[in-house]
């Protein structure tokens, strides 16, 4: 059967690529990705997937479903393809869309006799206002028992962890002042900027090995000769455990307030964004690369030691998932770069489109036809989340 959704997905290689390719040669940022949803979601209707657009908040994110059957695992295909500002897709969500699409298509065309949900979510604005986190609060995702995804690499491999996130925008507010003729009248935003700064580093030497800080001074405050009265400083605060990393946050507010005080100047707080760290599931993992080795797909390697942060993250805080990744460009190539925009229609990168709709469809199939590992990827994820949150 695994053959079968080859030769489907073979047989249909040309468009896969040249959708991909189309993709890549009209990038459209986050919340702004018309063409791309539209090409995907006309694709999928025109198959027979039943279409929701837009849902979750925005304009360009869909639900694509197809029941075959009655009852069985509830399989969530996801997708991103927004690009990024002066960039354009150098991080490969052009490729993610074709894949996913044509991983669905090619299970219901494939597999007639078994019971099962496929259900393909459109996910806009991943680089940006992470598009997950919304779609979340406004109740998306609940119709799958477990989500997948792909995304371009340089190695073929999973990840065992990603980086919890919270980004901050602090304002300090002073009293303006000419700096020569009344200094003593003047309490400066930016002094409180930089005792915010100088305590973060303090911080530092009392936190885990795993937490990183990372701030800029996105205002500070004008002219030398003018005691500012507003000055801002932004910050990313990161850690592989959520819950240790609130933890932190509250010390680093407490620092804030602090800054303020020594200063006398009213700091604001701005809470622009948060991120969840990956629960794992090395089961579902397993299953994801013993289908990449059956494809022979390129470059295949053990976990990355170091990830990023993503809305994904989100997600499989509150279902299993996992994402294959797929090489395509060279080893030590990092995202958002001029590797990725060179490699984004290459032979590697339609190569790699190819085999993650097998590795997904594999796998799908996998979970449909062997109930019984859905329950083993469910229990690994309750009980790793549950160690998580301890």
């Amino acid at each position: 059967m695994k053959e079968k959704l080859h030769d489907y997905i073979d047989k249909n290689s040309k468009d896969i690529v040249g959708l991909a390719d189309h993709i890549f040669d009209n990038p459209e940022l986050g919340t702004q990705e018309y063409e791309a949803s539209k090409l995907l979601t006309n694709l999928l209707k025109e198959k027979g997937f039943e279409v929701e657009m837009p849902i979750g908040g925005f304009d360009t994110a869909f639900r694509a479903t197809y029941q075959s059957g009655n009852g069985g695992p509830s399989i969530g295909l996801l997708c991103e393809y927004d690009a990024l500002e002066n960039l354009g897709h150098a991080c490969g969500h052009h490729m993610q869309g074709p894949s996913i699409v044509y991983a669905a298509i090619a299970l219901k065309e494939v597999i007639k006799s078994e019971n099962y949900k496929i259900v393909v979510y459109g996910t806009p604005a991943e680089e940006t206002i992470s598009g997950k986190v919304h779609m979340i609060k406004n109740g998306c995702f609940k119709d799958i028992d477990l989500a997948l995804m792909m995304h371009g690499s340089p190695t073929t491999t999973t990840d065992v962890k990603s980086l919890a996130l919270s980004n901050f925008k602090i304002n300090f507010h002073g009293k303006s002042s000419h700096a020569a003729l009344k200094p003593e009248d003047g309490r400066s935003a930016l002094d409180g900027v930089l005792m915010l700064a100088n305590g973060i580093e303090y911080l530092r030497e009392h936190i885990k090995d795993d937490v990183r800080i990372h701030y800029s001074i996105t205002n500070g405050g004008g002219p030398a000769n003018v005691v500012p009265s507003l000055a801002t400083l932004k910050v990313s605060i990161r850690s592989y455990d959520r819950v240790y990393l609130d933890n932190v946050i509250e010390r680093f507010k407490k620092i804030v307030q602090g800054a303020g005080l020594i200063t006398e100047t009213r700091p604001e707080i701005i809470h622009e964004k948060s991120l969840n760290n990956k629960i794992p599931v090395i089961r579902l993992n397993e299953i994801l690369m013993e289908n990449a080795e059956l494809v022979n797909a390129p470059k295949i390697r053990p976990p990355r030691e170091k990830t990023g942060s993503t809305d994904f993250g989100n997600l499989m805080y509150l279902i299993p998932g996992s994402c294959i990744r797929i090489s395509f460009v060279p080893e030590g190539s990092s995202s958002h770069s001029e590797e990725y925009i060179k490699a984004g229609k290459s032979k590697e990168a339609h190569d790699a489109t190819i085999y993650a709709a097998k590795i997904l469809a594999d796998t799908a199939y996998d979970i449909i036809i062997n109930p019984e590992l859905l329950v083993e990827i469910q229990d690994e994820f309750n009980k790793n989340k549950k160690n998580n949150n301890q």
